[in-house]
């Protein structure tokens, strides 16, 4: 798991382009913002989460799987990665943040990522 990224993935970059390509904006990762969000507008205090299927349990995603081995193990882990984003998307909508989580498998998906993009900040273009 060490060699599993939090920061810059894939799915992450697709979307960071997508905005940038919008004219927008951003901080990545800001250590002040509650659950450390990927994507971060702070003067239109919205945020937004950029998550793996498989890690953040997707539900009804294909990439959400469980792995045959040490399954005990992996549902703890699960259950703490779902535990945690819901507290930090909590924590956010009580400081008066509007929050947005783009799954990994919207990403396969530009048109759909676009549209929800544009919903969540406005359209500017």
């Amino acid at each position: 798991m060490g060699l599993v990224k939090c920061k810059d993935t894939g799915p992450e970059m697709i979307v960071r382009r997508m905005l940038w390509g919008f004219g927008y904006r951003y901080r990545l990762h800001p250590n002040d913002v509650p659950g450390r969000p990927d994507i971060v507008f702070r003067s239109l205090r919205k945020a937004i989460f950029v998550h793996g299927c498989f890690w953040h349990r997707h539900a009804g995603c294909p990439r959400t799987r469980t792995p045959k081995t040490r399954v005990s193990f992996w549902k703890k882990k699960f259950e703490g990665n779902v535990f945690r984003d819901r507290s930090a998307r909590a924590r956010l909508a009580r400081m008066g943040w509007s929050v947005l989580v783009i799954w990994e498998c919207i990403t396969d998906k530009p048109t759909l990522l676009q549209a929800k993009l544009r919903t969540f900040l406005g359209a500017r273009t």
